[in-house]
């Protein structure tokens, strides 16, 4: 099985004809891809992200509106899985790139503990819902587009080994084989080995026994590794679960236990429950703005780092850097938001998880019709689509993680240090701060001073300067007592 180090699309010129009117839709064998290779990415994507079923429900049925209400977990679950199904499906079918979305993490944390506390449910989705129309406004008049081809190529590069990095301490942190150090430990030290300094329990096991047999099949390239590896550490963390008879609370949110009943009605009740402009009433112009700002800008550039990210592993740039048809790709993601916020399940976005369909060589948008059908089953089987545990999956992302830095690292000029520096504080501020907007942000803030500081400001493109301008403010509104 060709890496993501070592895989490269073939050319028009160079390609095959396609094979049948699905290869010639979506350019399979003209990428250097296959139907199989693209039904294993579609399967390793949605297992990779699946968790976010049980997520998103969890983190916003937690918290409460300015009226004490909560929303309810089995529609919040049904609401994800169908807009991660609808969105992913159109990236599929419109985009042809091999990216999945879903409830943006971060994002929902910031509905559902700064805006929702502040004004209804409704109100606060609806101002998800403004942040998407806004984000397709700026698709359809090229700036986003434009935002995009400005950024050189040595940040692009480390905008993806970021997410590499940022990629493997989630897949590390949600498996359990690395945990927060609680604050009453009174450490400087904020990750540590294991849930107390040690691996202990059979979870973990599952985990490190997962990324060595990922690894060992990478290497060997064995076809379907990615995808192997999950399904063997599946079956193998069922097994261990029912015979050492493991508390739920040791495998986190997900256990590996055979569902009694694998069919679940969906509950679309929360579907068009919101209000537009509500919000503004609640909290005033100018703060409905900024947490409209807030949200837009968190997706914008989370989304951007991981289209361009992920595209560039599968081989989908062309000579200049930049993906084809990139407007598309963008106005899907800015409805994404949009469609998040109108079926109260917050704002979807890109996943950086599709980076492990890409390391089961996916190429085109057929993995993600895969992955969006799947999501879509998940509807009637959302017990049985959460049963494959955190240990089972996340070692895929350890694997992608390492094949994302050996692929891009070499080609960033480390003796230019007006990129090297950016590119670095970028790598590094992704997985530190658990953002790709904080290390983009970061990133651009620092390239343009640098430019600026050497005499070379010329150099950088106006809507560099404006990106970091608006990221100085995004940082300074604390400060400002504008949140």
């Amino acid at each position: 099985m060709p890496t993501l180090a070592t895989s490269t699309a073939k050319s028009p010129e160079s390609a095959p004809p396609p094979k049948n009117a699905l290869d010639r839709f979506f350019r399979i064998t003209e990428r250097g891809s296959s139907v199989p290779r693209e039904i294993r990415g579609g399967v390793a994507t949605f297992f990779t992200m699946a968790y976010i079923i049980v997520l998103n429900p969890i983190i916003l049925s937690a918290g409460t509106d300015k009226f004490g209400h909560h929303l309810s977990g089995g529609q919040l679950a049904t609401a994800t899985v169908l807009i991660a199904a609808l969105t992913t499906l159109l990236m599929g079918v419109i985009g042809n790139v091999p990216i999945a979305l879903a409830a943006g993490l971060g994002v929902n944390t910031v509905v559902a503990l700064q805006l929702a506390p502040r004004m209804s449910w409704p109100d606060a989705m609806g101002m998800v819902v403004l942040a998407g129309l806004a984000i397709m406004v700026l698709v359809a008049t090229g700036l986003r587009e434009r935002v995009m081809a400005a950024v050189p190529i040595g940040l692009r590069k480390a905008i993806a080994i970021g997410i590499g990095l940022f990629i493997t301490l989630i897949g590390l942190v949600d498996s359990g084989f690395v945990s927060r150090i609680p604050d009453a430990a009174h450490t400087t030290v904020p990750l540590q080995l294991g849930a107390t300094g040690h691996l202990n329990g059979w979870p973990v096991l599952i985990f490190v026994l997962g990324v060595l047999l990922t690894l060992v099949l990478l290497v060997r390239k064995v076809p379907g590794a990615i995808l192997l590896s999950i399904v063997v550490m599946t079956v193998l963390a069922v097994i261990v679960d029912s015979v050492a008879h493991l508390s739920p609370a040791s495998w986190g949110l997900t256990v590996p236990k055979w569902p009694g009943n694998p069919v679940a009605m969906p509950d679309f009740g929360l579907v068009g429950k919101v209000s537009l402009f509500g919000g503004f009433h609640e909290v005033g112009v100018l703060t409905g703005i900024l947490f409209v700002f807030t949200v837009l800008l968190s997706c914008f550039f989370d989304a951007m780092g991981t289209i361009l990210g992920v595209s560039d592993e599968a081989k989908l740039l062309d000579e200049n850097g930049d993906l084809p048809a990139m407007n598309r790709v963008l106005m899907i993601d800015g409805i994404a938001t949009a469609a998040g916020g109108g079926a109260s399940c917050s704002a979807n976005t890109c996943f950086v998880e599709s980076t492990a369909g890409v390391g089961e060589g996916a190429r085109t948008g057929f993995a993600s019709v895969i992955t969006g059908a799947l999501f879509a089953v998940a509807l009637f089987l959302t017990p049985l689509a959460t049963m494959v545990p955190a240990q089972a999956a996340t070692p895929a992302l350890v694997a992608v993680g390492f094949l994302i830095l050996a692929n891009s690292i070499r080609d960033i000029d480390w003796t230019d240090w007006t990129i090297a520096v950016p590119a670095f504080l970028t790598m590094v501020v992704m997985p530190f701060t658990y953002s790709i907007t904080n290390g983009i942000g970061i990133g651009f803030l620092t390239f343009c001073v640098l430019r600026l500081a050497t005499g070379r400001g010329r150099e950088v493109p106006i809507p560099l300067y404006g990106v970091a301008a608006v990221f100085a403010f995004y940082y300074l509104m604390p400060a400002l007592h504008l949140t």
